[in-house]
């Protein structure tokens, strides 16, 4: 895909996020927002992944640590073609199978169960290692939020990764920098986030992870990185693309009105629109 495309299909993955997050009247639009850029790169590009076989022994795995934000997660795999854009609507609802955080045992697509914040990088780390002892050649991305870091658990994985050189790891922070109590520079700074992870014996890449270009050098530059992992700090705007959404912490885990969503929408159609124009 080139650059226009991604832009494109990143705002698809926008409506699908808006679209289940308002169906279900429940869920975490702001975080999923921010990332839709990363989800979108991920597995349109970066990711061996194939939806007619979602287990295929090679394929790269992705766990997605900071779990709230499954509806991001859902709206790339079905865009993706993992499972119907149609189901999006389910998202919550009893007897759907997307709940409200990632379900390996139940959604194609989804490697690892998560929603616990902090323990999805040590699956992550666990799952790199088990490529490396069966000198298996796929890679693993994992996907955390900023708030998520201030668990103790992240650290503990980030030392075993680095001790075990484990350079078939990437490790991605949404750095949004707000949380579900507000900016994680008044709840608990885990800045400068660059630095601590450097301090861990990561190779660390800082990006826009809003720009398509930025974020295609970074997993270059990760590929290329031997003998250790490592860890891209994204700079994303929370809430992205969606006017009333971006910047406001209250955005993290609430659904928009009838009335909001509609205005979502609008402005999801705007910036399609402007990306046909280019």
């Amino acid at each position: 895909m080139n650059k226009l495309e991604l832009m494109k299909t990143a705002n698809e993955v926008r409506k699908g996020i808006v679209t289940a997050v308002h169906s279900a009247k429940s869920g975490h639009p702001g975080g999923s927002l921010s990332a839709a850029d990363i989800y979108t790169y991920l597995f349109f590009e970066e990711m061996n992944i194939d939806p007619a076989d979602p287990k295929k022994p090679d394929r790269d795995r992705f766990v997605l640590s900071k779990g709230h934000t499954a509806p991001g997660y859902y709206s790339v795999l079905a865009n993706r073609g993992f499972f119907p854009v149609e189901d999006l609507t389910t998202l919550r609802k009893t007897g759907s199978y997307l709940q409200g955080h990632p379900d390996m045992k139940h959604i194609p697509g989804v490697d690892m169960s998560s929603g616990s914040l902090g323990q999805g990088i040590s699956a992550a780390v666990g799952m790199a290692v088990s490529a490396k002892l069966s000198n298996d050649d796929y890679r693993v991305y994992t996907l955390l939020g900023d708030g998520e870091i201030q668990e103790g658990q992240v650290w503990e994985a980030s030392m075993l990764a680095a001790h075990r050189k484990l350079d078939n790891l990437v490790v991605i922070v949404d750095n949004n920098n707000l949380q579900i109590d507000g900016p994680i520079d008044e709840v608990n700074s885990p800045y400068p986030i660059d630095k601590k992870f450097e301090a861990f014996n990561f190779h660390v890449i800082n990006i826009n992870g809003n720009d398509f270009d930025e974020i295609a050098a970074a997993f270059k530059e990760a590929r290329e990185t031997k003998g250790q992992p490592t860890a891209i700090i994204a700079k994303t705007v929370k809430g992205k693309d969606v006017s009333f959404m971006e910047n406001q912490a209250a955005w993290h885990g609430n659904a928009p009105n009838d009335e909001q969503y509609a205005v979502a929408m609008a402005d999801l159609e705007k910036v399609g629109e402007a990306l046909c124009q280019m």
